[in-house]
């Protein structure tokens, strides 16, 4: 096993003071500002009541007090990742070749001797630092690493590889210092897309308890914008990133790739450093003993720059780190705070009840002055309408009255004309009233459409003027005096007409010889006496007709008049009524509301009583996060804007 000792990284140095398995914590008699800073954020977090945060945050401070330095190398299939891990430490405890590419995470750490475990997890979301009981750990043979890792991994259960990770131990003096390398599968999507990368990457630094992440990427291609989103997201929760462009031995133009990297990283706001190695002059420079090739692999960069971080970590990168997860933290809590302070400043529930209160009570006053006005113009029209409904059916009375006397005999059929006129005089009065009620039942649906939120509740129980109630005025028609035809009238108008015939027709005659009076003129005084009775008949049925007509127009104008004063007195019931009722209603609805108005009143009152309360203990929060903040971000020696009750520092 001479291969695991090759190379300038051998032990020769002091192990480690931590255990193999990573676990223990520096103590310290005067804890560091940033140790205060992040307890003071970890206690403001279970303040609010945000579990997550206190729960990360308190992992995140395990991880800082810990003399190890965990990087996690991570990057797109085919980047050289595994090889620059190998490189690192020269010793294959990684797949290389792109037929057995890395399958589960390897941890490589320090330890006296060679050894490997294949280690299997409680859960997905259990802590790789978690220790692991003796079934749990798998030892694997050193001896042909990647191979044994793999004849481990699939004689495992299946669905279980989630769950797996290799541990190895190498006898290193860069290890021996502190430093944890994690070796990772690829990221699923990379390089063309990064949702699914930025997922499983955000898994990997979570629960391997990365303090560190070094991304490689070949220098032979420019970095994705789906390598660029995952960096970005790396450095929402790391003050820095270690950015490896790999094999520069088969990229010409590696240092125009190298500058074009760093230009696009300053341009998208992620704080990395960017180093360019190549694995293949590092294990040439190895094997030959070349310090100038060692140099131009660009290990030598990566190496220091990963032990000033092993020796910084409790000062530069703690304090660094401490006032990147104070930004968050405190965007997190203050998010919501902020949210709920600008809720706070909304119209709330009671004040737009009292507001729909007010609307109600102008709404009433304006529905009072159109319910008024409805009830009076209607009125109004109705009286019109009912009086001229009372004129043409009565009118229509009449005119088949005359037209019935006209053909027969006052003096002989008024006891069969006389209850046929009450009767029509009657029924038209009903039909009318009948009309009325109609009328009268729609004018209060008229008058309640004009409460158009209450609707058929506001109206009255009865809305129409019973028919029953019809007033009997088609009585007291007494028979007109009409002139009678006497039989001694009929005598003395025969004698009278046929005086003039004997005399007219006996003049006649006498012209021929015949005396003054002889059958001739009998005959013709005869039909002359008839004639004039005949006519004398006919011009006194004339005048009993009239006499008659006249009779009967002004009973049925009298009876008109009564009806219409009946019809009118009903209307004007009907509208006091009907004003006396909305009236009630109107009082009634006033009433509700201003109870509802003082009710939302109050309400509204205690609201705006309890909001100030509030706001102004959430301002306080805010200024107590604000100063959290300020002493966070003075970890840095930056002074960046506090947050505010409206904002918050760069983020």
């Amino acid at each position: 096993m001479q291969h695991w000792e090759v190379g300038a990284t051998s032990s020769v140095a002091p192990t480690s003071p931590v255990p193999p398995d990573g676990r223990g914590e520096l103590q310290s008699t005067a804890a560091p500002r940033w140790l205060e800073v992040l307890d003071a954020t970890i206690q403001r977090c279970a303040a609010h009541g945000r579990a997550e945060l206190q729960e990360w945050l308190s992992g995140r401070r395990t991880q800082l007090l810990h003399p190890q330095l965990r990087v996690l190398v991570a990057g797109a299939a085919g980047q050289g990742k595994s090889h620059l891990v190998n490189s690192l430490i020269n010793a294959p405890v990684c797949p290389v070749s792109d037929t057995s590419r890395t399958s589960v995470a390897t941890v490589v750490r320090h330890g006296e001797a060679p050894a490997a475990h294949l280690v299997t997890r409680a859960g997905p979301t259990t802590p790789w630092t978690a220790p692991a009981g003796p079934r749990d750990r798998i030892p694997l043979r050193t001896e042909g690493l990647t191979d044994a890792v793999t004849e481990a991994v699939l004689a495992q259960p299946a669905g279980v590889t989630a769950l797996l990770h290799a541990e190895v131990e190498v006898p290193r003096a860069l290890l021996a210092e502190g430093l944890v390398l994690i070796d990772t599968p690829p990221l699923t999507d990379l390089p063309e897309q990064s949702p699914g990368a930025v997922a499983d990457l955000r898994g990997l630094v979570t629960y391997a308890r990365a303090d560190l992440v070094l991304f490689a990427c070949e220098s032979t291609r420019d970095v994705t914008d789906a390598e660029l989103d995952v960096l970005a997201d790396l450095s929402r929760l790391y003050p820095h990133v270690l950015v490896a462009l790999t094999k520069t031995d088969v990229a010409p133009r590696w240092r125009d790739a190298l500058a074009q990297t760093r230009d696009r990283l300053t341009e998208a706001g992620v704080p990395a450093t960017v180093i360019a190695v190549s694995s293949t002059l590092r294990q040439h420079a190895v094997r030959s003993g070349s310090g100038p090739l060692n140099d131009e692999s660009g290990y030598p960069h990566l190496i220091a720059h990963l032990q000033h971080t092993v020796a910084t970590k409790q000062d530069e990168l703690a304090r660094n780190t401490v006032a990147l997860l104070g930004r968050l933290a405190v965007e997190r809590v203050a998010t919501p705070l902020r949210a709920d302070l600008l809720r706070s400043a909304e119209p709330s529930d009671a004040v737009a009840q009292l507001h729909e209160a007010q609307r109600r009570l102008e709404d009433l006053r304006r529905i009072t002055t159109r319910w008024q006005n409805c009830l009076a113009d209607e009125s109004g029209d109705l009286l019109s309408d009912i009086e001229q409904d009372l004129r043409e059916r009565t009118r229509a009375v009449l005119t088949e009255a005359e037209a019935t006397l006209d053909t027969l005999d006052p003096a002989r059929s008024w006891d069969e004309f006389e209850p046929w006129l009450r009767q029509a005089v009657q029924e038209a009065a009903e039909s009318s009233f009948a009309w009325l009620a109609e009328r009268s039942e729609w004018l209060a649906h008229r008058v309640a459409e004009q409460f158009p939120e209450y609707g058929d509740q506001v109206l009255p129980a009865w809305a129409s003027v019973p028919v029953d109630e019809v007033p009997d005025r088609s009585g007291g028609l007494t028979p007109p005096t009409v002139e009678k035809f006497t039989t001694t009238q009929k005598l003395f108008t025969g004698l009278r007409g046929s005086y003039g015939g004997i005399l007219m027709v006996g003049l006649a005659t006498s012209m021929a010889g015949m005396s003054l009076i002889n059958p001739l003129s009998i005959g013709g005084g005869a039909l002359m006496g008839g004639r004039t009775i005949r006519e004398e008949g006919k011009s006194l049925l004339k005048r009993r007709q009239a006499t008659a007509k006249l009779a009967v127009q002004r009973h049925v104008d009298q009876i008109f008049i009564g009806l219409a004063k009946d019809a009118k007195d009903s209307v004007r019931r009907l509208q006091r009524t009907l004003r006396d009722h909305y009236s009630g209603v109107t009082e009634d609805i006033h009433e509700a509301i201003m109870e509802s108005l003082r009710s939302a009143k109050a309400a509204a009152d205690r609201d705006l009583a309890e909001r100030a309360q509030r706001a102004r203990r959430i301002e306080h929060e805010l200024n107590q996060l604000s100063g959290l903040y300020t002493q966070a971000q003075a970890l840095t020696g930056r002074h960046s804007p506090a947050i505010a009750a409206t904002g918050i520092g760069p983020g």
